[in-house]
């Protein structure tokens, strides 16, 4: 199989790879977006907090982006990446399919990935009504009987939190300690603390109706809210060596404030980095990793020219 050159290999065709791909294609570069289809949110029935956008589908948004990418000459590969490595100046990469491409910038935006308790149901739940942020889902829940699992240490202040959105809010510790302050807060603002572990979850007619616990009774509820760890989506990236980032709660690549990685030449936005950005960071921040990126390829032409010319 021959293999495909192009200036810029966007890998990731979410909200910061395509955002990243709409600015650069748009400042004449020729780029090429490799995305596996399958992005974090594809569960979700809308996505929130996008101004002018409200409540789009996730699917629907990505494939409105997909054709204003290809409308400035953007090209989209539907594959996965299977090994990539830095050659002589540029970057080789190979798909699962076979497909070769040859880069001379790279811009990584995979996204992350979930990673739920070992809980039978919570997976084919997630993004329905097992959910994780506030802002994505809280106005969906409003006033709803909501349970929150501890994960980590940041959970009882989560569980806080989806107190703005419903007066019926329980957390279930899974048997972590927690600081007695954080608790305290808890409690004085109504919510409630359970003293059982949650084993299980109830569903009916499709819909989740409760917890099921350790001692076989079943708490209802209307939500589940599940804060997950997430790992940073880099399979097949191992021959770049980039910098990661290791912690209880995430596994992201580590970037300068730009969005430069330990790499040079490859640059990275999004959920890869930070797994707390709603889709409209991820988006914005795609688009600014972009320009940054242009205008340092702006400036790197410029000083090769000015050499060339002095030689």
């Amino acid at each position: 199989m021959s293999t495909m050159h192009t200036e810029i290999l966007v890998i990731g065709g979410g909200p910061a790879g395509l955002s990243a791909a709409l600015t650069l294609s748009r400042a004449r570069r020729d780029v090429v977006v490799l995305d596996s289809g399958e992005p974090r949110n594809a569960r979700a029935q809308g996505a929130h907090g996008l101004l002018g956008l409200e409540g789009i589908r996730p699917l629907g948004l990505l494939a409105r982006g997909r054709e204003e990418v290809t409308s400035y000459g953007g090209r989209i590969i539907h594959d996965r990446v299977a090994h990539a490595q830095a050659d002589d100046g540029a970057f080789q990469v190979e798909a699962e399919s076979g497909r070769r491409i040859q880069a001379g910038t790279l811009l990584i935006a995979t996204g992350t990935r979930d990673v739920l308790p070992d809980i039978p149901g919570l997976a084919e739940r997630w993004g329905r009504d097992v959910i994780h942020c506030p802002y994505c889902h809280g106005w969906e829940i409003r006033d709803e009987r909501i349970g929150v699992l501890a994960t980590g240490p940041m959970s009882a202040m989560q569980a806080l939190m989806f107190g703005q959105w419903s007066p019926q809010v329980q957390f279930y510790p899974q048997g972590r300690d927690y600081p007695a302050e954080q608790l305290a807060k808890l409690t004085a603002t109504g919510i409630t603390i359970a003293d059982r572990r949650v084993t299980g979850i109830d569903v009916r007619s499709d819909a989740l109706t409760g917890v099921v616990l350790d001692d076989a009774s079943v708490t209802p509820l209307d939500a589940l809210v599940v804060p997950a760890t997430t790992r940073a989506r880099i399979d097949g990236l191992d021959g770049l060596g980039l910098q990661i980032e290791e912690s209880e709660a995430a596994i992201a690549l580590v970037v300068d404030a730009a969005g430069q990685t330990s790499v040079p030449g490859v640059w990275a936005a999004g959920n890869v980095v930070n797994p707390a950005m709603q889709v409209s960071e991820a988006a914005a921040n795609g688009a600014r990793v972009a320009m940054t990126l242009n205008t340092e390829l702006i400036f790197q032409h410029a000083e090769n020219k000015t050499q060339e010319s002095d030689s």
